[in-house]
């Protein structure tokens, strides 16, 4: 296939919202009105196109980004719809990372929302030009200028109307598009919305002209020629206003703000003229740099005729071809059946078939040109974030950087049959998806998955039963608990055994005793003289080593220990390494007993970043789980709360936080210290870890 259009009508955008904003349904509306699909799709029903996973249609939420290609007004438009939700903000990323613009959907009711300000973020991080949409003008308590007025306060962005609405809730009937200054109404008919371009009504005249001054006047703010007219009191152009418009947005100066009703089918062709008429064109933005292997700094120019650079930045398992790798063309053709290189794991590889994508559907083209997005078959070495470039002009392209994952839980197959194919299932689910790690914990045996919260672990369990057929138990994984000597004990152990022949005899005084905090073992010796020898020391400490790692309260590693060999005797024929290893095993073992024992915990440094207003409720939860708040730090519009808390507590605290501080919290922790289990609950612990062992 050859290219049939000019890159410079090619659009790669994104649409991005809170959860429940309405993007997908944007979306849909979008494929209906471009003639990409003749049925309206929607989420409520199950049938969306773009929510195409089970579990999205089951939950009615988009959980991983889909991509489709459409066309309007000439143009090619490769849209992502991503998640709303925090747990897959992973899939937000990627997007992002291959995208030259964005539409940011927002609810007309609930304003700017947690989600809203994450992508938002993104987005900056990436510079990815960006239009917003607010949503849902036809719903209860819908306000078009308190939306606006939060992009611009809580986002901190140059917010933009070209529209205003005409009517809200209920009466929302059309709007006043401010660069032609022209009426647009959606009259209800049986056959669906049609549109109506109308003289502005009387009584919406005054507000218009002065919305399109203040539009004018913020505009002229990054356009001269603009500006003198401004200046002069002339009148300018429509096109001349396009055009400033269209330079502004692409360098983040300004963000323009239309609204509608998708539900309804209303503000959507506007909307696509607004992506066609601002967002940008792959070579409208910067080139792509990358580093050759001399770590020369390359131009990639956005040309089908230069050197091939792709940067796959999406991985997915599919049942037909295995193994799906997205790409983005930002250099040269990609063509099926060519050998290419992948210069981030020097690896060649041929590339299969290529397709060009509609959610989970697919189309076999022959190539993909510089400004496409797509899929390619056959690439099982090649991972999100690789880059594949030409053999004879290597490049390497910034590869994505995720989020690291923020919740555990563990996972057991149901019977033995499963666990091979456990094992090879999670290898391809991370694969998909870099926010996700599967190990096994050594000390407990269990295998433990990690992501970026509950739903998100949800998701991949359902994913290993169905997709994958693999038998599961989840639960929280068991907390990694130590036990040590409370008191000072001097102990004498003999160790004789005498079975005819050869036997055994090994003699120590031990002084055992609390270690330094965050040691292990302490071992010394004070024999003087020989009455052990040196070898058996080792043989000692060797056994002492053996007893601690299962302890001898509850088979917890032991830590902070101090022993000391004051004495002991030896025998010229019965004493060996193997005698005194054990004789130092049961002798440690009995000390400690004497000594007294108790359980460790470990006790996370846990640090939150939260609005003010939820300072109180993250404190109090702290509390409720035996924490202790050690500072609380004010910083600009948020407060730093940092605590000790044991971990066996913070098992699920990223969706508490979210829900104590409405989404709007953060948090990270890492293990700062053993510390003593309350004894009411070390009686618990030790019950369910014998009960563990017997059975």
């Amino acid at each position: 296939m050859s290219r049939s259009i000019d890159i410079a009508k090619v659009r790669n955008i994104g649409i991005m919202a809170h959860v429940d904003a309405g993007k997908t349904t944007v979306t849909e509306r979008i494929l209906f009105f471009t003639g990409k699909r003749h049925r309206i799709g929607e989420v409520d029903d199950g049938d969306a196109t773009m929510d195409w996973m089970v579990q999205e249609r089951e939950r009615g939420i988009t959980i991983t980004s889909a991509t489709t290609t459409t066309y309007w007004r000439e143009h090619k438009i490769n849209i992502i719809d991503t998640p709303g939700h925090v747990d897959f903000t992973a899939e937000v990323e990627r997007s992002l990372r291959v995208l030259d613009g964005a539409v940011a959907v927002f609810c007309a009711v609930g304003g700017v929302q947690p989600q809203s300000e994450t992508v938002w973020r993104q987005a900056a991080k990436y510079g990815v030009p960006r239009l917003a949409f607010v949503n849902k003008m036809d719903r209860m308590g819908a306000n078009f200028d308190s939306v606006v007025r939060e992009i611009r306060e809580e986002l901190g962005a140059n917010a933009v109307p070209l529209v205003i609405p005409i009517g809200a809730e209920s009466s929302f009937r059309g709007i006043v598009d401010l660069v032609n200054m022209s009426a647009v109404f959606y009259d209800e008919t049986p056959n669906g919305i049609v549109l109506r371009q109308a003289p502005i009504p009387e009584d919406f005249r005054q507000p218009a002209a002065e919305a399109r001054e203040r539009l004018i006047e913020r505009v002229s703010e990054h356009d001269e020629t603009l500006l003198e007219k401004y200046v002069d009191g002339k009148e300018p152009e429509r096109d001349e206003i396009v055009f400033a418009l269209r330079q502004a947005t692409f360098h983040g100066k300004i963000i323009p703000v239309l609204c509608g009703a998708a539900g309804k089918d209303k503000g959507i062709r506007r909307l696509l003229d607004a992506v066609v008429d601002y967002l940008p064109s792959p070579v409208d933005l910067p080139a792509m740099a990358g580093t050759n292997p001399k770590g020369i700094q390359v131009i990639q120019r956005p040309q089908s005729d230069a050197p091939l650079a792709a940067l796959a930045f999406k991985v997915q398992a599919d049942k037909h071809v295995k193994k799906l790798t997205y790409v983005r063309v930002y250099s040269g053709v990609l063509k099926a059946g060519e050998h290419v290189l992948n210069s981030t794991r020097d690896k060649r590889q041929r590339l299969g078939r290529v397709f060009e994508m509609h959610a989970n559907s697919r189309e076999a083209v022959d190539e993909l040109h510089a400004g496409d997005v797509g899929a390619v078959a056959g690439l099982t070495d090649t991972f999100t974030g690789d880059t594949l470039c030409s053999e004879d002009h290597p490049v390497l392209l910034e590869a994505i950087e995720f989020p690291a994952p923020v919740m555990s839980i563990a996972v057991t197959p149901e019977n033995r049959a499963d666990d091979d194919r456990m094992a090879l299932s999670l290898i391809r689910l991370a694969e998909e998806d870099p926010t996700f790690t599967s190990r096994v914990n050594t000390e407990t045996g269990q295998v433990v998955i990690s992501g970026m919260g509950e739903l998100h672990l949800e998701i991949i369990v359902d994913r290993l039963r169905r997709e994958f057929g693999v038998g599961v138990v989840a639960g929280p994984p068991k907390v990694a608990y130590r036990e040590t000597v409370v008191g000072v004990v001097v102990h004498e152990h003999r160790h004789v055994k005498q079975t005819g022949g050869r036997g055994q005899y090994a003699h120590m005084i031990i002084r055992v005793e609390p270690g330094e905090t965050g040691s292990d073992l302490q071992f010394e010796s004070q024999i003087i003289g020989g009455a052990i020898p040196r070898e058996y020391i080792t043989s000692i400490e060797k056994g002492v080593a053996d007893a601690m790692a299962e302890g001898p309260f509850a088979g917890f590693p032991m830590v902070a220990v101090k022993v000391t060999v004051l004495d002991g005797s030896s025998h010229e024929v019965d004493s060996s390494d193997h005698a005194f290893r054990t004789c130092g095993a049961v002798g440690f073992r009995d000390a400690c007993r004497r000594a007294g024992l108790v359980l460790l915990e470990p006790v996370m440094s846990v640090e939150v970043i939260t609005p003010e207003e939820h300072t109180g409720a993250v404190t109090a939860s702290f509390y409720s789980k035996r924490g202790k708040v050690a500072n609380l730090e004010k910083r600009a519009d948020s407060v730093i709360v940092e605590a000790l808390v044991p971990l066996a507590e913070m098992f699920g605290y990223s969706s508490e936080l979210r829900n104590l501080t409405s989404g709007r919290g953060v948090f990270t922790m890492h293990i700062a210290d053993y510390e003593p289990v309350p004894s009411s609950l070390a009686e618990k612990i030790i019950k369910t870890q014998r009960e563990s062992r017997d059975r």
